[in-house]
């Protein structure tokens, strides 16, 4: 099982499972006991982790800003990110113009939601 791990964590984790194992420090008495510590190690909060990597791999690009805000809430759904981090994390991966426009207007917006809708305002404006 341990040579499926591949990859970033999984490979440093099976690397020292695997020295732990030949010391004689740890044992799994069975295979079920294995996969409990394998989910304690890599459960819930992995999957946070994962969609916070997504969501700071997403870019806007040449997307217009509806389909770019459509993948954002996908990729921010359950990763923990909200208020002024979430905020914070759409600005950035925002395309450039956009993104000044916005931090130029004259009233600071406070929720991400208004965020949404004033990115979308702009961005019909500008490509009008």
């Amino acid at each position: 099982m341990l040579s499926h791990e591949q990859g970033g964590l999984a490979d440093i984790w099976k690397e020292n499972v695997l020295e732990e194992l030949e010391k004689g420090v740890i044992e799994y008495k069975s295979v079920e006991k294995f996969l409990i510590a394998l989910k304690k190690e890599f459960g819930e909060e992995d999957k946070e982790a994962v969609k916070v990597a997504k969501l700071k791999k997403l870019k806007q690009g040449g997307k217009m800003i509806e389909e770019f805000i459509q993948e954002f809430k996908r990729a921010a759904r359950g990763n923990g990110y909200e208020g002024c981090f979430l905020i914070k994390e759409f600005k950035r991966e925002m395309n450039g113009v956009i993104r000044r426009k916005l931090m130029e207007a004259k009233n600071q917006l406070g929720l991400i939601e208004q965020w949404f809708r004033r990115a979308i305002a702009l961005d019909r404006n500008w490509r009008e």
